[in-house]
């Protein structure tokens, strides 16, 4: 083998190495259930409530606020939570689809085939709608459209705040 060949070879023996690394790295389970939501709705309510619930359980939840640390990359850690998790619990909200991020976990969550709980939280499934100016690109907007239906024709629960 030359010289070049043989540094070839090493460079994609190296490359698929760290490929192989990183995938085991994200797919090691993170968390069981991952709790998708919108903060300013959810956080201080079911949120933190749910989260605080399955915690008892030893079952281990993932919240934003009470998983991630400073220094944590946002879409990294969120996604790697995702791949590794059992469970994906949608808790939507009136402001749910105002958030990019909300809409990217979810589409997420729906393509890795997660099993999906939705909790309808002082809004009906036939509320939800993405609005155009949260995604520019017609591929992303069709991607989340997707998810939300795929979450909307899914049965879940109903969850009033003023009642609790």
């Amino acid at each position: 083998m030359h010289r070049s060949s043989a540094l070839k070879f090493q460079s994609r023996l190296f490359s698929n190495r760290s490929k192989t690394q990183l995938a085991k790295r994200v797919i090691k389970p993170t968390c069981d259930v991952f709790l998708n939501h919108r903060g300013i709705d959810t956080k201080r309510t079911i949120a933190t409530l749910l989260y605080d619930y399955l915690s008892r359980f030893n079952l281990r939840p993932f919240l934003d606020n009470k998983t991630m640390k400073p220094g944590d990359k946002l879409f990294e850690k969120i996604d790697s939570a995702i791949y590794g998790c059992k469970v994906g619990v949608a808790m939507f909200s009136p402001n749910y689809c105002q958030s990019y991020f909300c809409l990217h976990e979810l589409a997420l969550i729906m393509e890795t085939k997660k099993k999906v709980i939705p909790i309808f939280c002082d809004i009906k499934p036939s509320q939800l709608r993405v609005p155009r100016n949260v995604v520019s690109d017609k591929k992303e907007l069709r991607r989340f459209n997707w998810a939300l239906d795929e979450a909307k024709n899914t049965v879940g629960l109903t969850f009033d705040s003023y009642k609790g």
